[in-house]
């Protein structure tokens, strides 16, 4: 079995790691992707606390239950322990269902939904300072309402301090974690579902663990 983040985080079995075993690329684009956002050549654009933070308010939205979320709140614990108390409070409260949001394209306005919208209080961007507070609202946009994000958005996090390289970091990383989520929670699914040798070669549990 190989050592990589998502299956410590998922705590993979030997059943699982067959069903991972025949989607190499992708198990090894996931690794590559976390080592590139979380073990940068470079941090000039965006520091190592705030990728801890930032991944700990993105997956705590999901619930602190969530493994996922608990793996990343550990990580900002360690990186920046007093704002990350304030991060995983805010995402807690955050939290919703979607995604939701207002089409923009015409003829699309009667699929519109709307649901909570998440705007860091001013004692919370004080706590945290405008840099992360915009990148914790822009992350809530990204993960809930994408179909809003819009060239303001951007400007609101240019005006906070945020780079153009920094802002592309930003969205990649709320994309990666988006979907090493969805990957653990696929593959605890099939464990829980008592996943055994037997069955781990049918082609829906191999969809199913990405």
């Amino acid at each position: 079995m190989t050592d990589d983040i998502v299956d410590r985080i998922a705590e993979v079995t030997p059943e699982l790691d067959a069903v991972r075993r025949r989607r190499p690329i992708t198990r090894e684009q996931l690794q590559a992707s976390f080592d590139a956002l979380f073990r940068p050549v470079s941090t000039e654009h965006v520091s190592q606390a705030e990728r801890e933070l930032v991944a700990a308010f993105a997956t705590g939205l999901a619930g602190a239950e969530d493994p996922t979320a608990v793996f990343y709140a550990a990580r900002a614990q360690a990186a920046d322990a007093q704002r990350a108390t304030v991060v995983l409070a805010e995402a807690a409260q955050a939290a919703t269902t979607g995604p939701f949001g207002a089409y923009t394209e015409l003829g699309l306005q009667a699929e519109n939904t709307d649901g909570a919208r998440y705007v860091p209080v001013e004692a919370v961007a004080t706590a945290v300072g405008e840099r992360l507070a915009a990148a914790l609202a822009h992350t809530h946009l990204l993960v809930f309402r994408p179909r809003e994000a819009s060239g303001a958005d951007l400007g609101r996090l240019l005006d906070a301090g945020w780079s153009t390289d920094g802002i592309v970091t930003l969205s990649q990383l709320v994309s990666f974690l988006a979907f090493q989520q969805r990957v653990v929670t696929g593959l605890r699914v099939l464990a829980a579902a008592g996943l055994t040798a037997e069955n781990s070669d049918s082609e829906s549990s191999e969809e199913e663990a990405a």
